[in-house]
């Protein structure tokens, strides 16, 4: 590693022994960065300062130069009258806006580490984060600033933006003129990422200044490939790496601009993209699902790439939106451990199903639970190496998730013959019922051709004689009878009689985390007690 630039060496101390990392590899040329390196500054300092990088819902416009000087005055309050020095955690929280895109990237240029959370995250869960991180720093937007100050987190000093205080981040006294970037180390930690907390407790991603480039000059550069003139949009919250690639990382990268929305649910997406000619969007299969019905009444002709991730991209959902758009969606696979999506494929590489092949500067095999690996065509657990990897912050959980050089991401693949990587159940959700292996997103993925399912979700449920049975957790559409045996008659002339579900419980909604993430583990704990 080369020499810190951090004060603070709280991230750098605990980052894994080296020999826990994966094996990193920089394959391409243009992952083969300098020893010293500021993403902040190369993000920010490439695009001539009169062109558009940031869009409001209202209209506002936010140029290159307008967010330079923005970020510079944040991080000479930082440095200032904060006290912040480089290596700092600091947390991030706030709504999806243009303000909180400056606060952090003045927090890398400042050479602290950004801890970005979601607005939605309650008390306890931010006290959480703040103890295993040790933040004694946050900018929170004023209008979400209570539960931060109910979490009573000792020693954490909260500055909001957004009021009309003195005191108010962006009112406090600064230096005026440019702030020089401090001179970090490619290798010291940008940014603490931490997992969505679906079960257990939370892993701190600890990712470096030069992996904030890789993700950009990988997927976006090679699979993605935007314009300068591209306008980006979404629904992920800049707090799950999802939405801060596709919003701030990417289009930054490319000179481009990005719509930045508070409310990025279905019903705002379609009329924000008719309204701004948002032409390259990123969000959710179940939002593509949803938006389906309400295409009708929208002009999303901007549009010309369409990307999915977060969960497995359903076959019928991908034609669905293919017959009535035109548009052929991306899929891919990444992880919070790995900043982004490293499986994918675009145009007419894209197979329907199929999450895609390894992006460039990736490395992808499936094993057995042995890190052997298997044939093509048999399920085994998917491996991933690149420019990126797993560095947990202090957890032992690192030794299960990095094995032999390789990133273990906890899904069941199927390498095809010709290079395909198919998604076949989390490693966790494969149910074993009287001997056979059902992966549960392989009945959904038939369920959803149904015209009244809305969304499902399939889950195993311990059983005494079977081991474990099939249980479908579905939405219907408004207005849709409850007639499980209807579904079932459906299921069984599409899959063998053994795949399909003993009982089907209806719900209005299916549980999910705050980054839209299906919650499985709980549907699994609500059928234990029945």
């Amino acid at each position: 590693m080369h020499l810190s630039a951090h004060v603070d060496t709280f991230a750098r101390d605990h980052l894994p022994p080296p020999h826990e990392w994966p094996e990193l590899r920089f394959d391409l040329p243009e992952l083969r960065y300098p020893d010293r390196l500021n993403c902040a500054a190369e993000l920010l300092d490439h695009t001539e300062p009169d062109r558009p990088v940031f869009r409001t819902p209202d209209g506002a416009v936010w140029t290159y130069g307008e967010l330079r000087a923005r970020v510079d005055r944040i991080a000479h309050v930082l440095t200032g009258s904060l006290g912040v020095v480089p290596g700092n955690r600091v947390l991030l929280r706030g709504p999806t806006t243009p303000w909180l895109a400056a606060c952090w990237l003045a927090v890398l240029k400042a050479g602290a580490v950004a801890v970005t959370v979601l607005a939605q995250q309650r008390p306890h869960e931010l006290a959480t984060l703040c103890r295993i991180a040790r933040v004694r720093h946050a900018l929170c937007d004023i209008r979400v600033a209570d539960d931060l100050a109910r979490a009573s987190i000792p020693g954490l000093r909260v500055t909001t933006y957004g009021g009309d205080t003195p005191g108010d981040l962006l009112h406090r006294p600064a230096p005026a003129g440019p702030y020089p970037a401090v001179d970090t180390a490619a290798d010291d930690v940008a940014l603490i990422a931490f997992t969505s907390g679906t079960t257990g407790r939370p892993k701190g991603c600890m990712h470096f200044h030069r992996d904030v480039l890789a993700t950009a000059d990988t997927f976006s550069r090679h699979v993605l490939r935007p314009h300068a003139d591209d306008v980006f949009a979404g629904s992920p919250p800049l707090g799950f790496t999802f939405g801060l690639g596709g919003l701030v990382i990417f289009p930054l990268r490319a000179g481009a601009s990005a719509l930045l929305l508070e409310q990025a649910g279905p019903r705002q997406l379609l009329p924000a993209i008719a309204e701004h000619r948002v032409s390259v969007l990123f969000t959710a299969p179940t939002a593509y699902r949803a938006m389906l019905e309400e295409l009708d009444r929208h002009d999303v002709t901007s549009l010309r790439r369409c990307v999915s991730a977060g969960e497995n991209l359903p076959a019928a959902t991908w034609r669905a939106w293919h017959d009535r758009t035109g548009l052929r969606i991306i899929n891919g696979i990444g992880a919070t451990e790995l900043l982004h999506i490293f499986i994918s494929a675009a145009d007419e590489r894209i197979r329907p199903g199929s999450t895609g092949v390894p992006v460039p500067g990736w490395q992808a095999r499936v094993q057995d639970a042995d890190g052997k690996p298997v044939p093509d065509g048999e399920p085994g657990l998917l491996a991933v190496r690149g420019p990126v990897g797993c560095r947990y912050l202090a957890d032992p959980r690192q030794r299960e998730y990095v094995r032999d050089g390789w990133n273990i991401t906890g899904d069941t693949y199927i390498r095809e013959a010709d290079g395909y990587f198919r998604y076949v159940a989390r490693a966790d959700d494969m149910i074993i019922s009287a001997g056979y292996n059902i992966a549960g997103p392989e009945v959904e993925e038939v369920l959803l051709r149904h015209p009244d399912v809305a969304e499902t979700a399939v889950v195993g449920r311990p059983d005494e004689a079977r081991g474990q049975v099939t249980v479908a957790y579905t939405v219907l559409r408004t207005g849709a009878r409850r007639d499980p045996e209807a579904l079932r008659a459906f299921l069984t002339a599409e899959l063998a009689p053994y795949k399909c579900p003993r009982e089907f419980v209806f719900l209005d909604a299916l549980p999910r985390t705050a980054t839209g993430k299906l919650q499985r583990f709980r549907l699994r704990t609500e059928g234990d007690q029945q």
